[in-house]
């Protein structure tokens, strides 16, 4: 008997693509993103849950890793990489790629089939029971995924795995699963379509949360961001002109005095 299918594997009701016209294409393609959406939202008592769980072992030193390979370890290493120029934090979220930063940019054929690969990298990084490990894979079986998740469970690490694939091994081999339904992509098998916009806001929610829960955002304003070019400069500057009721330019030299928005308004707080 043949294995089923992965969902995202299954062909879906688009086809004779080459026919379509770029309107037709377009229309069709932005249908598959509202289901992508609707996915994820059917998960946000689960993506809520994996952010407190997160967020109390962030706060305590923990860290959080993203595994995966292809676009999903792409995305995972894109999340972890705007942590620290949107939050200030460095070193608490940790993006690894099957087959190294390389893969990055080209694929490295082979290495998503490494089942200790994902070991090896997390050991590297002296991985722990403080630590939480998300897992990233549409199909839900990449084995540098799968290996890395059953290593974290020995260890008494939590897990959290994010596919498109019920059925999969990595939903049953992590404590929270997180299965955004998308099925089948526009282009079969596809999974940088549909699964991948999917992950994208789930990661996107899985941080933000944390980050937001740790106590980094304060209204809606990313205090602790790092002013490092000139548009977050200006970016900083406006957040504490508006937090303190102050023209832009006294903003300004408070921000480039004390380095950071916080730091800007908790001491004009203070010396006021």
């Amino acid at each position: 008997m043949k294995p089923s299918l992965s969902p995202t594997e299954q062909p879906g009701q688009w086809d004779r693509l080459e026919n379509m016209t770029a309107v037709e294409i377009t229309a069709a393609m932005a249908a598959c993103d509202r289901e992508a959406t609707e996915a994820v939202e059917a998960l946000s008592k689960e993506i809520a849950a994996a952010i407190e769980y997160a967020a109390a072992l962030v706060a305590k030193g923990g860290r959080i890793f993203y595994l995966g390979a292809g676009t999903s370890g792409r995305l995972g290493v894109l999340d972890a990489s705007e942590i620290p120029p949107t939050f200030g934090v460095e070193g608490r979220f940790i993006g690894l790629i099957a087959g190294g930063d390389g893969a990055i940019r080209k694929a490295v054929e082979g290495a998503e089939d490494d089942a200790a690969g994902g070991v090896r990298d997390l050991e590297r990084h002296g991985a722990n029971p403080a630590d939480v490990i998300v897992g990233i894979a549409a199909s839900g079986r990449t084995p540098y995924v799968i290996g890395a998740m059953q290593w974290a469970s020995q260890k008494g690490i939590a897990t959290v795995g994010i596919t498109s694939n019920p059925d999969g091994a990595l939903a049953s081999a992590v404590d929270m699963p997180l299965v955004a339904r998308t099925g089948p992509e526009f282009v079969t098998g596809s999974t940088r379509l549909k699964a991948g916009t999917a992950q994208k806001l789930i990661l996107n929610q899985l941080s933000t949360g944390i980050m937001i829960q740790c106590g980094h955002v304060q209204g809606n304003r990313m205090i602790d961001m790092k002013p490092a070019n000139e548009k977050l400069v200006d970016r900083g500057a406006r957040m504490v002109a508006e937090a303190l009721d102050l023209p832009m330019d006294r903003a300004l030299q408070l921000l480039t005095e004390f380095g950071s928005v916080r730091k800007a308004i908790d001491n004009f707080k203070d010396q006021n």
